[in-house]
């Protein structure tokens, strides 16, 4: 029974190995220095394979090889056999001069066919101080601090014992671009070059006013490469990077970080001997500051903006449709409308649609389907419309419209969706009503389906044909009656009209009212815990209020008029830094969240409610 069971185990093992494809993978720096020695590994995941040709290493000095390895592993879980093998072809080479080579493919016999590795480059850097062996370290986080572990000893270091200079340690502040219109994304970059054995660096990008800000992700063990940078070869890795979104025109800074590093470096004052003897570390501690540089970008306004635009800067398509273009009456209609593209993806508006009179319409249904990438939020935002037609006949829903800037080009562009006809045939619950004799608009037909009317029941009072109405008192109040109700509503309208006529003062009103109702929304999502959607409905509510209490247009606000306009309406000084620090502080929390989220979306929320009570108090 035994010599069976191993006899399938081969049996199994042996298809499998067949049933993979084989192939050969490489493994080398990509970059290195003269006079450095380096590995480069050919593994080919198969152990059967005869004649392998080596390519030719032209631009480097072959120093040891190949040696070569096997790997073999075998599982049985649940029943179910797994194999993996693999050979290693190994070279130890040796930089011998400056410039970028590429290598070759290697070849190799496996399984009665040619299998080839894929051609690669190796960029030398010419021998420079500091540099020495690329080396790779281990990184982690924590919190709003970074830190670094790990590096290695250099083999050249070029500083002395508690001696670490500018050149030998430093960060580059970079933007992807320096002149850009409002709304435009920019990459920014921080960068370490080092000579010395970095092993811990804590900071933290500062808020930025006047940017929306979301830091990409970057893993959190970096692994650093050689650079040579005015001439000295440095061991250099990307430590963050944030996509920033201006708010606003003019120049903008982008302060200096402070880091705090912590180097080691060898102790040259004790004596090593001593040291393995005495038990003491022959290795020192030194704590390094590393500052960056400050940015400037020059934001430059948007032109002049055109009618119905979405506030979307960036590069943009848009797509739509629909369920079904022959329905019947009181059945639900689904309109989709899908804008792609890159740019300022959270701020873009929802693409207006022009539905017939006789169409019942709701609020659509927003669905964000994008990501962060290096030149802005990438993706799709996904409108769901949903209508139901409420008359027979045939009808035309227009093309949609969408708006946007295109930086690239400093134009507007205007793209549309494709129009539809609908043809609509009455359903089983028949139509609101019949308009084939009806001159108002149909819409405001409120009965719908109930052709034939009830049959009135209970007793019925009888008045005789020749019965005198003309000069009773129901006859009077039948003048009286109408008058009264007349003179009453010509007073409470013309008030009305008054009040209405004063278009600032009557969205000053409202301006809490919808400010209420957007924050009722914002503590949903607190208790739901949905974090994005919470911060961004709260800023929706804080822009929306201020815009609506100054009667000023959302998108030509910022925090510097909104200060002017709140000064000029005898708001307190106290009050109005209230209502900047809670945009700032909400901002904020948006894009670099805390370590106790929970709490600092409870602090936000309440801040916006204490600020708005505070504004509406001043008369």
């Amino acid at each position: 029974m035994k010599r069976i069971y191993a006899l399938l185990c081969t049996i199994v093992l042996a298809l499998s190995a067949f049933a993979d494809d084989v192939t050969m993978t490489v493994s080398a720096p990509s970059t290195v220095e003269v006079g450095d020695k380096f590995r480069i590994q050919f593994r080919v995941n198969s152990q059967n394979v005869t004649g392998f040709s080596a390519p030719d290493f032209k631009g480097f000095e072959v120093i040891y090889g190949p040696s070569t390895s096997s790997q073999s592993s075998f599982q049985m879980v649940n029943g179910h056999t797994s194999q993996s093998s693999s050979i290693t072809y190994t070279y130890v080479i040796l930089g011998a001069s400056a410039g970028t080579f590429t290598i070759n493919s290697a070849s190799v016999q496996a399984e009665g066919k040619t299998v080839k590795s894929k051609p690669f480059t190796i960029k030398v850097l010419p021998a420079g101080q500091g540099g020495g062996q690329q080396q790779s370290s281990s990184q982690s986080q924590r919190g709003g601090a970074s830190s670094a572990y790990g590096g290695g000893s250099s083999s050249r270091q070029s500083t002395s014992s508690g001696s670490i200079g500018a050149k030998d340690l430093f960060m580059t502040a970079t933007a992807s671009r320096t002149n850009i219109y409002e709304q435009e994304a920019i990459l920014l970059t921080y960068k370490i070059y080092t000579l010395v054995n970095l092993t811990q660096l804590d900071g933290k990008l500062p808020t930025l006013d006047g940017f929306q800000i979301q830091e990409i992700p970057l893993p959190r063990n970096k692994e650093f490469e050689l650079e040579q940078y005015n001439g000295r070869n440095y061991r250099t890795v990307v430590w963050s990077q944030y996509v920033l979104f201006p708010q606003k025109s003019g120049d903008l800074v982008i302060p200096s970080i402070t880091y705090e590093g912590v180097v080691v470096t060898q102790n040259r004052n004790i004596d090593p001997i001593d040291a393995f003897f005495n038990g003491t570390s022959g290795l020192m501690e030194i704590k390094k500051t590393i500052t960056t540089p400050k940015l400037t970008i020059h934001v430059k306004p948007l032109p002049q903006k055109p009618a119905g635009f979405s506030s979307a800067v960036g590069k943009f398509d848009i797509s739509s449709s629909i369920n079904g273009t022959d329905v019947m009456t009181n059945d639900a209609l689904t309109l989709k409308v899908s804008v792609k593209g890159t740019g300022n993806m959270k701020l873009i508006g929802t693409p207006e649609i022009e539905w017939p009179k006789d169409f019942e319409t709701y609020d659509p249904k927003v669905s964000d389907n994008f990501s962060l990438t290096r030149n802005g939020l990438t993706g799709s935002k996904d409108y769901e419309f949903l209508a139901v037609p409420r008359h027979a006949g045939t009808y035309t829903i227009p093309a949609a419209k969408f708006v946007y800037f295109d930086p690239s080009s400093s134009q507007y562009k205007t793209i549309t969706t494709q129009p539809y006809t609908i043809n609509v045939k009455k359903g089983k619950g028949g139509e609101g009503t019949s308009v084939s004799n009806y001159s108002g608009n149909q819409q405001d037909v409120k009965e719908l389906g109930q052709d034939i009317r009830y049959i009135k029941q209970g007793s019925t009072r009888l008045v005789q044909k020749d019965s005198q109405f003309f000069g009773t008192w129901k006859y009077a109040l039948g003048y009286i009656i109408p008058i009264v109700i007349f003179i009453l509503a010509a007073i409470v309208g013309r008030k009305q009209l008054e009040a209405n006529a004063n278009v600032a003062r009557s969205r000053g009103r409202k301006a809490n009212k919808k400010a209420i109702k957007r924050l009722k929304t914002a503590s949903k999502l607190l208790a739901d815990k949905k974090q994005n959607d919470f911060y961004d409905e709260v800023l929706r509510a804080l822009w929306g209020y201020i815009a609506d209490k100054l009667n000023m247009p959302q998108e030509s606000l910022n925090k510097d008029n909104i200060a002017t306009e709140l000064s000029g309406r005898s708001v307190p000084q106290e009050v109005i830094d209230g209502f900047i620090r809670t945009l700032n502080d909400c901002e904020f929390a948006r894009y670099a969240p805390g370590a106790d989220a929970n709490a600092q979306m409870e602090s936000v929320y309440q801040s916006a409610i204490d600020i708005i009570g505070k504004i509406e108090e001043v008369k």
